[in-house]
């Protein structure tokens, strides 16, 4: 067997020598352009890729032939404050050949997380977090007058693709850049939560905290009133997940609330989450007080996974979780009387190691 580890190498060290030499960007010309008039069939997504490892996982991903591409955090693992170390984090990732190829041939939209944001689960109190924004946008060939360079709050944006009978809304959140810090247990409740895989934090009580702010809010109210069938709400931690002790919206029970609300409020139809962060793959259903079921495809990582003696529980979960490489796929029937969404995580090898399958009558108020 021909081992492909010296090509790694080669790439990494032309990478670095790259990253060295001048600020990393992206070549936007040379990707594939979004077309919002394009019917989206098949979606794929995925969260947690280290630029120092190699990625096989795009073999599979590009054989799943994907309309889109969602990057949900986690892209790289820069964990700096230093902006040359984030710039070379991405020229890593740029020289993967996976990676290459499916900027090449495939439309791809991207958001946040802790470790291309910044550092490990930091939030608003971040200094660095103005350059890093810079070097995100530089890096996903956003324009230089994008509203994601020039408004409050953060990276958030959205995307609206097909026609009206089709129309899917890709809604991406950014829960780092206005977040209030978490909420730690003690470290001898810590100590005991670790038996059961917990993590160490816990919801904050306060009301006033935030995870997303003011101006994103009101952002989000106005996205969720527009014409849509299926609006895919991308945020880089898990919004149906509790009871992990990791990095969930239910850590901000005023902010989940909120949310849960303004679903109402708007009668936003076709609502489907799909997140990042936790190094290993599931889904979760939350049907209390929900304008209808709310499911959560949580997809990680594209190359990082969790320990299979501390999977973290989740009192939403839907079936089994998977360990390993993995990315998450919607695949959508338009031509069924009732459109059906199929709901995978699929391996390394491309096989569908998680599955289930929604009708999208499923998904109204």
């Amino acid at each position: 067997m021909i081992s492909i580890f010296p090509t790694w190498r080669w790439w990494v060290m032309i990478a670095l020598f790259l990253a060295g030499c001048r600020p990393v960007a992206s070549p936007s010309s040379a990707y594939v352009a979004l077309d919002e008039t394009a019917t989206l069939d098949v979606i794929a997504f995925g969260s947690c890729a280290r630029q120092t490892k190699p990625q096989p996982i795009w073999d599979a991903v590009l054989a799943s032939a994907p309309d889109l591409f969602v990057f949900l955090g986690d892209n790289v693992y820069g964990d700096t404050t230093d902006m040359n170390e984030l710039r070379r984090a991405y020229a890593l990732l740029a020289a993967q050949p996976g990676f290459q190829r499916l900027r090449a041939t495939t439309p791809v939209v991207a958001t946040w997380d802790d470790h291309d944001y910044g550092l490990n689960d930091v939030g608003g109190d971040y200094p660095a977090k103005y350059s890093s924004r810079e070097v995100f946008l530089d890096f996903w060939g956003e324009p230089p007058d994008s509203e994601r360079r020039l408004r409050n709050g953060g990276i958030y944006t959205a995307y609206t693709f097909g026609p009206p009978e089709r129309r899917v809304q890709v809604i991406l959140l950014d829960t780092r850049w206005d977040r209030s810090p978490l909420t730690r247990v003690s470290d001898e409740e810590y100590r005991q939560r670790r038996v059961h895989n917990i993590g160490p934090y816990t919801a904050n009580p306060d009301p006033t905290a935030r995870l997303l702010g003011e101006d994103q809010w009101q952002w989000l109210e106005t996205q969720l009133r527009q014409p849509a069938v299926l609006r895919i709400i991308a945020t880089s931690i898990p919004f149906v997940q509790e009871g992990t002790g990791w990095e969930i919206w239910a850590n901000f029970p005023a902010e989940r609330n909120r949310l849960l609300r303004l679903l109402a409020e708007t009668r936003a139809n076709g609502v489907l989450f799909i997140t990042g962060d936790t190094h290993r793959a599931q889904f979760s259903r939350l049907e209390t007080g929900t304008p209808y079921p709310l499911w959560e495809v949580n997809s990680s990582g594209l190359t990082e996974n969790v320990d299979p003696n501390r999977v973290a529980p989740d009192i939403n979960r839907f079936g089994d979780y998977f360990i390993g490489d993995n990315f998450g796929l919607i695949r959508i029937d338009w031509h069924a009387q009732d459109p059906t969404l199929t709901l995978e995580i699929r391996d390394v090898e491309n096989r569908p190691v998680l599955q289930h399958v929604l009708r999208l009558s499923e998904l109204q108020p």
